[in-house]
């Protein structure tokens, strides 16, 4: 069998290699012809993703049997337009457009009461609305509209922590949606509540929760996430949260794909944040997640796909702790692996370190800032402690 992956980052390398596992030829797509997982595709295939018509018509000759999703960002809805196209399973078009662009994602879920925050779309720096009776836009003004600060204004599609504002009041909201022009933005009401994150499967049975997992985040505005606390089936909002994702997904008119999503836990109950129909990035899906969990959801998606059995519930959910490097300052000193395990009183599950000895490592912005660095996995009983020895182990670089 064949099988496509759009999108062949570094991030496609273990889906692809998973595939070869399987007996499965790979043809991985990217417009960046050093694209990592081009190197491990068996028809690797430089081509815009952005470009649907293109992608359509190479695809068309490849005649893959399905495509294996991977991290991507606002281009999954090229993956949509080749499964409506060339009538593969998975999401169409329609369904990756709601996972990438903000404000029909929020339209969609706050129509359904699934989304209780106020919204509203900014174009060219200007606060717009939907005029519903004819479609069109029509400028707001500040006066106009009722918003609880602070308020989250980020761009309307893609970005991670990209581009960021948290205004806390009208005068920092003016001067932020001047930073906006060229490219649109949604504006909302902040979500008070610690941040989650969740990785899960939907096929023909429902939707499976495979991990739910506590964030660390810096600071605001860019709230980029430093690391991940495993989340045991056991607390309640777990329960809770698998509960609103079931309905989030049936909202969405999402099927046989795997996913990711942000959630908040607020007073109210679970509140979501984004959702997209692909597996985790920064090696959640791939590393973190069949840790702590005996599941490795792109081997099990693949089964799936196979028609072998699979299942996506967890065998067990460890107390794990995945984290990278999210210091600043001059860096005096690397340690090895056996330093690193020297120093803690948990086990080292994984380790990851591309930092160099007198780097000068400066403040977490986004995700950009923090990746690169590497990551470091701990096993151990409770986020409290997890967080203790992960600070020690930081300590160890100055």
């Amino acid at each position: 069998m064949k099988a496509a992956i759009i999108g062949a980052s570094g991030e496609a390398i273990h889906t692809i290699k998973k595939a070869h596992e399987y007996g499965i030829e790979i043809a991985a797509l990217d417009g960046n012809p050093e694209a990592e997982g081009l190197k491990y595709a068996d028809y690797p295939l430089v081509v815009d993703i952005s470009d649907e018509e293109s992608t359509i018509e190479a695809l068309r000759k490849e005649k893959p049997d399905f495509i294996l999703t991977v991290p991507i960002g606002r281009y999954l809805t090229t993956i949509g337009a080749v499964n409506d196209v060339l009538g593969l399973p998975g999401i169409g078009r329609q369904e990756a457009e709601l996972c990438t662009d903000k404000w029909k994602f929020h339209q969609r879920l706050s129509s359904r009461g699934l989304r209780d925050c106020r919204c509203y779309l900014v174009e060219e720096g200007k606060l717009v609305e939907e005029e519903k009776s004819t479609g069109q836009d029509f400028e707001m003004n500040l006066n106009q509209i009722q918003i609880s600060f602070p308020a989250i204004l980020k761009p309307r599609y893609g970005s991670g922590s990209r581009g960021l504002f948290m205004p806390n009041n009208a005068k920092e909201l003016k001067e932020a949606l001047l930073k906006t022009e060229g490219e649109p933005y949604v504006l909302e009401e902040c979500a008070a509540g610690e941040e989650y994150g969740v990785d899960g499967a939907v096929t023909k049975e429902g939707f499976t929760m495979v991990l739910l997992r506590k964030k660390e985040n810096t600071p605001p505005p860019a709230r980029q996430a430093v690391g991940y606390y495993s989340v045991p089936p056991t607390d309640a909002f777990w329960q809770q949260a698998e509960a609103y994702m079931q309905q989030v997904i049936a909202c969405l008119n999402l099927k046989e794909c795997l996913l990711h999503a942000d959630l908040i836990r607020g007073q109210k109950g679970p509140f979501i944040i984004e959702l997209s129909a692909r597996p985790s990035g920064h090696n959640l899906h791939n590393l973190f997640t069949p840790l702590c969990t005996g599941v490795d959801m792109a081997e099990e998606y693949i089964r799936y796909r196979l028609g072998r059995a699979y299942s996506f519930v967890p065998k067990r959910t460890k107390s794990m702790l995945i984290h990278y490097f999210d210091m600043q300052g001059k860096v005096k000193n690397v340690p090895d692996v056996k330093q690193a395990e020297a120093a803690l009183d948990v086990r080292l599950a994984a380790w990851n370190c591309h930092i160099k000895e007198g780097e000068e490592l400066v403040p977490v912005s986004d995700g950009h800032s923090v990746m690169g660095r590497g990551y470091f996995v701990l096993e151990g009983t409770g986020d409290v402690f997890l967080h203790g020895q992960a600070e020690k182990l930081k300590r160890l670089f100055f």
